[in-house]
This record gives structure tokens, sequence and C-alpha cells, in this order.
């Protein structure tokens, strides 16, 4: 992973309230993506430091591991607060200052309807920080940039995805960046009600890419929406087979 103070630039950035957000939605995805030679980071915006397991201090370690194996250049935290991110001026402007700065040309959100808050702000959040982003007159000391697209990462959501991304070639290896949150999964007495068993997260993570990848007709997948309509210039190359 690239050195957070060196110029970077990024083709797909990946935005989530919590360290290993993006390793449960989209791990697979920037996997794929890294391998095409895309440039792929990832954006924290808070430190983890409400969570039943671990300390801040503890993510932060587990974060530059699960990097590494996903093959991102840049990854880093904001200092939003765990557990009650808002969607403020001040926070949108943090955002706004990142996507100045790395430039890409896709953003992965949180799908907008979650059962944790902070997803669900996220969303909405990062969605005007990119429109904030390409406002002249905002103020952050880098030219105005605004992202061509953004997609929403949907697996924990209830609806039907817009496109799904093949990860059949990376499944096990984004199974290995959630792992190496080692204070969240491994088996430990602190949060043993509220946790999946560390036995059953294999287990569960593949059913649900599994799930994904069937609709697809690939092996494993992740789902995303997109809420602009599709274009499509050949219709002898639409993918996925009808009948």
């Amino acid at each position: 992973m690239a050195d957070a103070s060196a110029e970077f630039q990024a083709d797909v950035l990946a935005i989530a309230a919590h360290r290993d957000d993006v390793e449960q939605t989209c791990g697979g995805t920037l996997l794929r993506m890294a391998a095409r030679g895309l440039r792929t980071a990832i954006l924290d915006l808070t430190q983890g430091e409400a969570g039943t397991r671990g300390t801040a201090e503890d993510r932060g370690r587990e974060a530059v591991e699960a990097a590494l194996l996903l093959g991102v250049g840049w990854r880093q935290a904001l200092d939003l607060p765990d557990g009650a991110v808002e969607n403020t001026l001040e926070n949108r402007i943090k955002i706004a200052r990142v996507l100045r700065e790395l430039r890409p040309r896709v953003v992965i959100l949180p799908y907008w309807q979650a059962r944790h808050p902070d997803h669900a702000i996220v969303a909405t959040l990062g969605y005007e920080a990119c429109f904030v982003a390409g406002l002249t007159k905002v103020e952050t000391g880098l030219p105005p940039y605004r992202p061509f697209k953004i997609v929403y990462a949907s697996l924990y959501a209830d609806v039907r995805p817009s496109f799904i991304v093949d990860i059949t070639p990376f499944i096990d290896q984004r199974h290995a960046s959630l792992m190496a949150y080692k204070s969240q999964y491994a088996t430990q007495p602190t949060g043993d009600g509220l946790f999946v068993p560390e036995e059953e997260i294999r287990e569960r993570t593949f059913a649900e890419a599994r799930h994904y990848g069937l609709l697809a007709g690939v092996k494993y997948g992740e789902p995303f929406v997109q809420k602009e309509v599709g274009l499509i210039d050949d219709l002898t190359l639409v993918p996925v087979q009808s009948i």
C-alpha cells in the first residue's frame, strides 16, 4: 500500500463508515479492479472506537493488513465519530478534500438503507460530498473535481441489483482480507451473542457471494445498485444468458 502522504490518484475509491465494511461488501470487486490494472483506494470515515470488540488502534493495524490483501494503493481513515456519523457540511468537505486529492472516476458507497445508521448516512453523505467536491467556490486548497460514476454496494440490502461483479477468482483472498480483523472475528467472549461465530463466517460469506453469483451466471459475485439507466452499445454483447 502506498504511503498515505505520497501523491496518489485512484480509478476506484470505496468509501465506508467502518474499517471492515469494504472487505465485506466490495472487497472482491476491488481485487478484480486491481487485477485489471486499475488503481484502487479505500476511505474509512471512522476509527472504530465505539465497536463492541477491539480498539481503534487494533482496527487501524488490521486495516493496513487487509488493504495489502486487497491490493489497494491507498487507504486512510477520517475522524468522524463512530456510531454518530452525521451529514454535515464539515464532513462533506472532509470527504470532498479526499476526492479532490485522489480524483477517482468511480466511487463505491454503501447502500442507502441499512441496519446500522452510520451506513445509511454515509450513502447520502458520500453522494453529497461528491457533489460538493465539484463546486469551484468550496475551498479546500485543491482544484474542484467530481467523480463520473457513483455505485452502491448492496450485499446486505434486500433489493434487486443493477449489476453483479464476478469475484470468483478472488473469493478466497476477499475472505482473507475480512479475517485480517482478528479483533472483530476471532472467537472471543466479548460480544459473543452479537457476532457470527468464527467457524461460520466463511460459510455465510461464501453463501452470500454464491447467491449473487448465481443471479449472474457465475460462481461468486458482489451486487451493486446504480441510480442511473444503463447504456448499451451492442445488444449481442450484453452478458448473462436469458434462457
